[in-house]
């Protein structure tokens, strides 16, 4: 392949990000674009690398049309949320809240999310749509059981420290 440096420095900006990065697969993208540099033929460079030739000339040629930062993929926008972002703030507060009598039940569970996100949120999510949303927003599925109201934390240790086949370790 005939690849010309685009600016001044860019070679050593080539082998400064090929040797921070820890992605492999960015990582050869930076080596094909310095092996293209160097004459080497697209096919050698894909053989030295373990890539597909195709994919060594888009690498270099996005090099030779937009320079260094062109080599990396841009992001990708990804499928738009079913509950709008403006609304997860409105569900935090909802969840922090805790189970209204309403729920009929004294914590809040994954189908019971899925329940209010429905009724409450006009949102149709599986249970698993659920559980994701519910860490994207940084809420655990495991939580400790709550206590109930009339319990005796006195009592609970004393029974803790009488049974016989606790380990008191």
């Amino acid at each position: 392949m005939h690849l010309t440096e685009r600016a001044a420095g860019d070679v050593d900006e080539l082998e400064r990000r090929a040797g921070e990065e820890r992605d492999a697969l960015r990582r050869d993208r930076y080596r094909a674009v310095l092996l293209a540099l160097e004459g080497k033929e697209a096919v050698h460079i894909a053989q030295a690398l373990g890539r597909a030739r195709r994919s060594v000339q888009d690498w270099v040629y996005c090099y030779r049309d937009g320079g260094v930062d062109a080599i990396q993929p841009r992001p990708r926008p990804g499928r738009m949320p079913k509950l709008p972002r403006e609304r997860e703030a409105q569900l935090r507060r909802r969840l922090d809240a805790g189970a209204v009598p309403q729920d009929g039940v004294c914590t809040l569970r994954g189908r019971d999310v899925v329940r209010i996100l429905d009724q409450e949120f006009g949102v149709k999510y599986s249970l698993g749509g659920a559980y994701d949303l519910l860490a994207r927003l940084g809420y655990s599925c495991l939580t400790p059981r709550p206590l109930h109201e009339k319990s005796d934390p006195q009592a609970i240790a004393d029974f803790q420290a009488r049974a016989p086949f606790l380990s008191t370790r």
